[in-house]
């Protein structure tokens, strides 16, 4: 019927002409042209309703405008949420980190690196409750565990916890190691890597400087800078406090934050004494013998302040700043816990610098009191306040000093001061000693600092001697610079805040 219908039409229309096979053939041709062309403006369609999705200024009447009207935008499907990662993992990695706030910060990210290393789960990291300090902080008091996870989790897979079957509920027990210090990749991958096969879980119980500082792979290394810049963030509560501990002291002008690294434990566990009494002297020494870990006992004290391995007392401290013209009216924030032997210590430093601050003078005990009894929770706070420093100058070169310097490197080579020690211990006696007038006293600090201000420079690598060698956290050239411009380096200028 369709067919009789065809031919009837063709038989109207003066376009068909010639036998009725043929017409019916023409016809066929026609069909399928129009279908093509419908098919063609459907395919047209479908394209215009993607190009809606994805390159409105097609549609906007301007094909060289970007903007779309308030009525696109709505337009704009929501994107989907990102699909959960497929990890092919080796085994389970639990850490105890040891030592302070610092020391930790810098063992989690060397940790992170190790699971990316081995392609391993990482548990969340226990943070060290036994030290001298005894916080008792878990991780996320101190960092947002969440934005932890989630900022890394292109490269490591994370769990706040290990899987049932892997408690002790179960009678499982892990393997407890603490891995070689100043470790390379070989190591992780030849000794540490076939264990998971055996064991599947690992507990590293002791987590500082277990990864070398250099002959890392450029991939991990930048792998820790991103978790030491990144991915570490403080919880809501520390970064709100701490953001309003720089403000006040920012509305006072620029200022000076001066790690004084002069508290008890710090002198007990260096055997440093210069400047106390013979009682504080004992004191210390009876604290040295009372942690077990703490392993060097009989230290001479003024052999090792001579090599410059000491920390500044708050007296040197003032000549220090006053050889390198700072003024007297130089606001200085002590980034630091109480200082042995408290103001009378500060006696000399404040003299001299009338305009001496610290968080429990500035903060209302009721902000205060959840950080009371928390060291960690209280350094963060005076990390904060070093990075955001105009100056930050450390009196020793622990791992805040360390930590601190690479993160104000990171922030645009902010002005850090690395004080020569041995140097100006040698200067200062001689000043004491009438040797050394004033200005040539004051003339040979500053010479002794012009290129030690913060500047580009590589790290100094001291094979076989990871020790001594610039620590990578202080200085990590691969996130920072090419080397070319890192060696070439120039001074930053004078040591006054203006600058």
């Amino acid at each position: 019927m369709e067919a009789a219908r065809s031919e009837k039409s063709a038989e109207k229309s003066p376009a068909v002409q010639g036998p009725p096979a043929m017409q019916r053939t023409r016809l066929q041709v026609c069909f399928i042209r129009v279908c093509s062309s419908i098919l063609i403006w459907t395919c047209l369609v479908q394209l215009v309703a993607v190009g809606e999705l994805w390159h409105p200024r097609l549609l906007t009447g301007n094909p060289g405008s970007t903007k779309m009207s308030a009525r696109q935008e709505r337009a704009l499907p929501t994107p989907p949420p990102l699909p959960a990662r497929n990890y092919t993992s080796n085994g389970f990695l639990k850490v105890s980190c040891n030592g302070g706030l610092n020391q930790m910060r810098s063992a989690i990210c060397d940790m992170v690196t190790i699971a990316r290393l081995l392609n391993i789960t990482l548990v969340v990291p226990e943070l060290d409750k036994t030290s001298f300090w005894a916080d008792p902080s878990n991780f996320d008091d101190i960092f947002d565990v969440e934005h932890f996870i989630n900022s890394l989790r292109d490269e490591v897979r994370i769990v706040k916890r290990l899987p049932k079957r892997f408690g002790r509920r179960y009678g499982y027990q892990p393997l407890v190691k603490a891995p070689v210090s100043w470790s390379n990749e070989q190591y992780y991958l030849q000794q540490i890597l076939p264990l998971f096969a055996k064991h599947e879980v690992l507990h590293f119980n002791r987590t500082d400087s277990r990864l070398a500082n250099n002959g890392i792979s450029l991939e991990l290394q930048k792998l820790r800078c991103h978790v030491n810049f990144q991915a570490l963030k403080f919880t809501s509560q520390i970064e709100s406090l701490g953001n309003k501990l720089v403000s006040i002291i920012q509305q006072q002008g620029p200022y000076l934050a001066l790690h004084l690294r002069y508290e008890m434990d710090m002198l007990a566990f260096s055997g440093c004494t210069h400047g106390c009494t013979k009682e504080e002297a004992e004191e210390l020494k009876r604290m040295r013998y009372a942690f077990p870990w703490w392993r060097e006992k009989e230290i001479v004290s003024e052999e090792k302040r001579s090599h410059g391995l000491c920390p500044l007392t708050p007296e040197e401290m003032a000549l220090i700043l006053q050889a390198l013209d700072f003024s007297r009216d130089t606001q200085i924030y002590i980034a630091s816990g109480e200082i042995y032997g408290s103001e009378r210590r500060l006696a000399a430093l404040r003299a001299a610098f009338p305009r001496i601050v610290k968080k429990e003078m500035l903060l209302d005990p009721e902000d205060l009191r959840q950080f009371q009894n928390h060291s960690s929770q209280m350094a963060a706070l005076d990390f904060m306040v070093s990075v955001a420093s105009n100056i930050f100058i450390p009196t020793y070169d622990g791992n805040m000093a360390r930590v601190v310097e690479g993160h104000r490197r990171y922030l645009g080579f902010k002005k850090t001061f690395q004080l020569d020690r041995r140097r100006l211990v040698e200067l200062l006696d001689l000043h004491h000693n009438r040797t050394l007038s004033w200005d040539k006293f004051s003339a040979a600090v500053r010479l002794a600092h012009e290129t030690k201000m913060g500047q580009p420079s590589l790290r100094k690598v001291i094979a076989d001697k990871p020790k001594e060698e610039e620590y990578f956290y202080a200085n990590p050239q691969e996130c920072l610079c090419k080397a070319v411009s890192c060696a070439n380096s120039s001074p930053v200028g004078n040591a006054t805040l203006s600058s």
